[in-house]
């Protein structure tokens, strides 16, 4: 069941892939970030086997539990809201952070990072729909922390993270992800660097519209793994 899972997510990728018209600038491959929050740890060798090795975890604390499991192979993505106290042991962890929110946090995993003797790679995620629920930088605090980012030494601005709205009509949401493609468009020619490489965008109701409009990560997990259990 899983693998038909992986084929039916990987043939609605290729086939949004083909649908892109003016969205070039993230190249013509998509990274699947298989999304293990509140699944079993055995979920992650079963996505490693079929050759997925980027795994999104949402906690820091699930994220470790696991790691002591699996410990060699995955690549790992810290994907939920991260809490300053929890910046440290996400560095250790994680080999990106998708989910940097404010300037407050980056500067804290900066200042962790340089302590590992580390540089940290992250995305910087955008509130792009503006609801109050999300994390995210909203307009105003993303404009502000742009020209602080080449301040921050020990982490790598990979790009761009956003997360849609949930809707009835899965087609509301490209107008986000198309104002996504644009900020990572302007992020890339602002940093002028080569590192600004990676759009993260949609999750399992919306990821083949996020493909369609420029995304080159998404980040799935009931399509893959079915409903998860809450009760773990």
């Amino acid at each position: 069941m899983f693998s038909e899972n992986v084929e039916i997510v990987l043939t609605k990728i290729n086939n949004a892939l083909a649908m892109r018209k003016e969205t070039k600038k993230t190249g013509e491959t998509v990274t699947l970030v298989a999304v293990t929050k509140n699944h079993p740890a055995d979920v992650i060798s079963a996505s490693m086997a079929l050759g997925i090795v980027n795994i999104g975890e949402n906690r820091v604390q699930e994220a470790k539990l696991k790691k002591t499991v699996v410990q060699n192979g995955p690549r790992w993505h810290l994907l939920g809201h991260l809490q300053t106290n929890k910046v440290k042991q996400a560095v250790e962890i994680f080999d990106i952070i998708e989910s940097v929110d404010s300037e407050k946090i980056l500067a804290a995993i900066d200042k962790a990072a340089e302590q590992q003797g580390k540089v940290q790679d992250v995305l910087l995620q955008l509130n792009i729909a503006e609801e109050a629920q999300k994390s995210g930088f909203d307009k105003e605090s993303y404009e502000a922390v742009i020209p602080e980012l080449k301040n921050f030494k020990n982490v790598r601005i990979r790009g761009i993270m956003v997360i849609a709205q949930k809707c009835e009509d899965v087609e509301e949401t490209r107008p986000v992800f198309k104002k996504g493609y644009e900020k990572f468009c302007e992020l890339q020619q602002y940093l002028g660097d080569a590192h600004v490489d990676i759009l993260s965008m949609g999750m399992t109701h919306d990821y083949w519209i996020a493909v369609e409009e420029g995304a080159n990560s998404v980040r799935i997990g009931t399509a893959l793994f079915g409903e998860r259990d809450y009760g773990r």
